[in-house]
């Protein structure tokens, strides 16, 4: 185990809807292992159904951690929950622990870290976003290979996020986002973990994500956006980004029908 870790460490990750939280709580319970959780919604309070975070009768089943603990207003980006999950890590050893998330990303940070890319101004990020929205993305994405021709090997010319990153660091530190990344070190290493992941065909996953959707609907999904909306969480804050706030709100605006909503 790297750098004096103990603990026993498991990865459950897998698309939404795949089955995570249950056999997660299955092998808690028979191994006694703490369910720390891996995903970038799921870390909010108030957005419980929409985020598929646990259910009160599923946390109690067994151990979470890390679960509903910042507010919208409160961002939590990688670091940030890098930073948690060691501390919890370190805290709970040599007890069992199981990540469990949809969010590849934050997987990725543990096993092969994190970059120490300097702080970019937000001025100078929300320029890069406004180009971004002046040109859409096929044009921004073709100004950003000529910046950093190596984001055209790395970069899915229709991965939005990623475009806008690496733009912004090359213009910024002159030096490639791919080149930050070559230099970076991990607190773990890729054999601490015990990875597991969890797949269905398409067309049965297909099936059990629509019957999620329906159940969300039916245990108060709508009315959950409705109080969300009224702690008036600034539009910038990661928490926003979670499926259903959008579509949901549009049905409350009388915009979009229940059927429309459930579809998208």
């Amino acid at each position: 185990m790297s750098r004096a870790m103990t603990a026993k460490i498991s990865a459950i990750y897998g698309p939404t809807a795949s089955g995570k939280t249950a056999l997660a709580i299955e092998l808690a319970r028979s191994t006694g292992a703490v369910i720390v959780n891996a995903d970038s919604m799921q870390i909010y309070r108030d957005l419980r159904i929409i985020t598929a975070r646990p259910s009160v009768e599923e946390e109690a089943a067994a151990e979470h951690r890390l679960y509903g603990v910042l507010t919208g207003d409160d961002p939590c980006s990688v670091a940030r929950w890098v930073a948690l999950v060691k501390a919890e890590i370190e805290r709970l050893s040599p007890r069992p622990i199981i990540l469990v998330g949809g969010t590849g990303l934050y997987f990725k940070a543990l096993t092969d870290g994190l970059t120490s890319i300097p702080n970019i101004p937000i001025r100078f990020r929300n320029k890069i976003r406004a180009l971004h929205k002046s040109l859409g993305q096929k044009k921004f994405y073709q100004k950003l290979i000529k910046l950093d021709p190596k984001s055209k090997r790395k970069i899915n010319p229709t991965d939005t996020q990623r475009s806008i990153r690496a733009y912004e660091v090359k213009q910024f530190t002159k030096k490639s986002l791919h080149d930050w990344f070559q230099n970076t070190k991990s607190y773990f290493v890729k054999d601490d973990f015990f990875k597991i992941y969890i797949d269905y065909p398409r067309e049965e996953l297909i099936q059990r994500i629509n019957k999620r959707t329906e159940q969300m609907i039916e245990i108060g999904a709508i009315n959950e956006v409705k109080r969300f909306s009224k702690l008036k969480v600034r539009k910038d804050k990661s928490v926003n980004k979670a499926i259903g706030i959008h579509e949901i709100k549009e049905y409350l605006e009388k915009r979009k029908d229940i059927n429309d909503v459930i579809e998208k």
